[in-house]
């Protein structure tokens, strides 16, 4: 039996001025890819931060690995990559190793130090994405890009069963951005779940499996990719799915 690692059920959220997401349901098994599509400000980013709990939920249910988000503290199982590339501190004093194993803190305590297993987590994910001969650069000395690479390798060091990423290929150059969906395609194809919004809509639905879309009221319209009709495919990239009316 397929394992269930997301549910959303009847979900629905206003912000004080406008109304984004309207009655959304769909659930994701382990290993599925969805892609969410919709222009700024139809509610991809604001799904992201409901089931990351940075957002209140107020009405509707999410329920993670069978348990209700409320309740859910295994916040290990959940990896997330934003828009970091295009807002990060490039004077940031810190090295790659110690931007990837700042995510075991939470495991570990403030004041454990890292073991042997940590260190070779470290080279593991940095391996992953294709950055293991940076491990004693400083991050700010790194492209656009090579960073967002590693903040997908500092994502992974908790060993997270679902990765939710928040246009991760904002900014980068586009050699940068083919690297980038390689790796994810990698990780989604060794059992990683994954959620993702990205600004290159084609690219997000040839990848992606399962696609949530928003279309003009915030109403999500789940779809398998394979099961996508013309008439969709049409209205998605003419953006008449797209488009939000407070």
């Amino acid at each position: 039996m397929e394992q269930e690692i997301l549910k959303v059920q009847n979900l629905c959220f206003e912000y004080p001025d406008t109304s984004v997401l309207r009655d959304v349901n769909f659930a994701l098994n382990k290993g599925d890819f969805l892609g969410i599509i919709g222009a700024n400000g139809a509610g991809k980013s604001t799904l992201i931060k409901l089931i990351l709990k940075i957002l209140p939920l107020s009405e509707g249910k999410i329920t993670l690995f069978g348990e209700d988000l409320a309740k859910f503290r295994d916040n290990h199982k959940i990896g997330y990559v934003s828009q970091k590339a295009n807002s990060f501190n490039s004077d940031f004093p810190a090295t790659v190793k110690e931007v990837v194993m700042a995510n075991l803190y939470s495991k570990k305590g403030l004041f454990r130090r890292y073991t042997h297993e940590d260190e070779e987590k470290m080279r593991s994910v940095l391996k992953k994405v294709g950055m293991e001969e940076y491990e004693n650069k400083l991050i700010g000395s790194l492209s656009g890009g090579q960073q967002q690479r590693i903040f997908i390798a500092r994502a992974l060091i908790s060993e997270p069963e679902l990765l939710l990423m928040d246009e991760p290929t904002v900014g980068v150059d586009a050699k940068s951005v083919k690297q980038i969906m390689e790796i994810i395609c990698e990780l989604n194809k060794h059992g990683m779940t994954i959620i993702m919004t990205n600004h290159d809509t084609p690219e997000l639905v040839r990848v992606s499996g399962k696609l949530l879309i928003f279309c003009e009221h915030g109403n999500g319209e789940f779809v398998r990719r394979n099961d996508l009709t013309v008439e969709q495919v049409n209205d998605i990239f003419a953006g008449r799915r797209a488009h939000h009316h407070a």
